[in-house]
């Protein structure tokens, strides 16, 4: 079963070398160059051999999930990733956000944010957004956001119990399956790490 560790990691050294002993979920680690942050791991002590800890590691820019098995003990490049709450503020080629503690802009490639999210960005919403020292890494949205509905079509008599679903058009102009009883100009709200529609808001 894999479990998380709450405490933080206490770097005696004062430098960024940790150990698979140090994992917790939502640590970030540079591995062949690249950001990667612990979404599951779990210790194994076989009866024979040596101790080893299994991991899933996200890919913090492209979101791609990998497998990693380590030495117990093995070290590490743990990754002190600032965070910082934002506010979004519109788009053109880039995504911009004010931070909300300096008031300083910083613009985010579209790569960084990822189609399936960038839907729910609505001018004003409120978002963290971890840097790496002045580069932003990645941007999280909160879980839920509500949106109106902008286009979707009409229910028909009795559609509350048939349990299907329709498109509905969102003022964003992202496109997410709702109940057939939820009607256009409504607000809904929506799951952003599924895209699934949760209730009217």
């Amino acid at each position: 079963m894999f479990y998380a560790q709450t405490a933080e990691i206490v770097d005696k050294t004062g430098e960024n070398m940790a150990t698979s002993n140090d994992f917790y979920n939502g640590m970030v680690l540079r591995r062949d160059g690249k950001l990667y942050m612990i979404v599951e791991f779990m210790h194994v002590k076989p009866g024979k051999g040596a101790a080893f800890v299994r991991s899933k590691l996200k890919d913090v820019k492209s979101g791609r999930v990998l497998d990693v098995t380590w030495r117990a003990g093995e070290k590490i490049d743990s990754v002190r990733l600032e965070r910082h709450k934002a506010q979004f503020l519109y788009a053109d080629e880039f995504y911009h956000f004010m931070m909300m503690e300096s008031y300083e802009q910083v613009q985010v490639s579209k790569e960084l944010i990822g189609d399936d999210r960038a839907g729910f960005l609505k001018d004003g919403l409120e978002v963290e957004i971890l840097l790496d020292g002045t580069d932003p890494i990645t941007v999280e949205l909160p879980n839920f956001v509500e949106l109106d509905i902008t286009q979707t079509d009409p229910g028909i008599k009795g559609d509350t119990v048939s349990g299907g679903s329709k498109p509905a058009t969102l003022e964003t102009g992202a496109v997410v399956q709702v109940p057939l009883f939820v009607k256009e100009g409504e607000r809904i709200k929506v799951d952003t790490r599924t895209g699934e529609y949760v209730s009217r808001a």
